[in-house]
């Protein structure tokens, strides 16, 4: 079946750029000073927007919650960004084929301005980037990922969504695309009941593989 408009679509943190490290060690030392009876607290957060996490964890305290978000701003204006390995060629050569390109992150237009300062070039790369701030429920809703692929005028079913994190792979499942689930954060076994295809990075799919696993859905 030939789609009437293929659209590719990325999280951002554990797909484009790799910090998803950078965070679990962040959010570990969060987890260990306010919630030490929780083991998990790093892994249970991810993939969820800044907004849910100290809504869920700091209902009562308003004092601990901004202590955490100033934490996790002066975190981000001084942690890396590389990217992960074959992602700026693989979106390139997306662009290239004329297909559409938008990253759909749960990250706030604060941290992003933290990224562009790092990578100026990446707004350029893709043709719209959607944020926390866009998102009318957080993943692992679907909305993000269906909203995106109405903006760039086609339909979810005709998408490819790239993830890492559980709650993100769960949206793109949800939302009806194609969902490709990256190892960055997550072991092959952990992710592959929620994916289409598993891959380490980015050297490992091409446009036209992209396309097939679409057309054969």
């Amino acid at each position: 079946m030939t789609r009437m408009q293929t659209i590719a679509l990325f999280d951002l943190d554990g797909v484009i750029v790799d910090t998803e490290g950078q965070y679990t060690l962040f959010w570990e030392k969060v987890g260990k000073r306010d919630f030490p009876e929780t083991e998990d607290f790093a892994t249970r957060i991810k993939g969820h927007t800044l907004k849910q996490i100290v809504g869920e964890y700091y209902p009562n305290d308003a004092e601990k919650r901004q202590q955490v978000i100033e934490e996790l701003w002066q975190f981000e204006r001084e942690m890396d960004f590389p990217y992960i390995k074959g992602a700026v060629t693989f979106v390139r050569a997306l662009r290239e084929a004329k297909i559409p390109v938008a990253v759909v992150t749960s990250s706030d237009n604060k941290k992003m301005q933290c990224l562009f300062k790092c990578h100026p070039e990446l707004p350029e790369l893709f043709d719209r980037i959607f944020t926390a701030e866009d998102a009318r429920r957080s993943k692992p809703a679907p909305d993000c990922y269906i909203d995106a692929a109405r903006a760039l005028g086609g339909d979810a079913q005709d998408a490819v969504v790239f993830e890492d994190s559980i709650s993100g792979l769960q949206a793109g499942r949800n939302s009806g695309a194609l969902v490709v689930g990256l190892t960055t954060t997550n072991s092959a076994k952990v992710i592959e009941p929620l994916c289409d295809k598993v891959i380490n990075d980015f050297t490992e799919i091409t446009v036209v593989q992209m396309c097939n696993l679409l057309n054969n859905k």
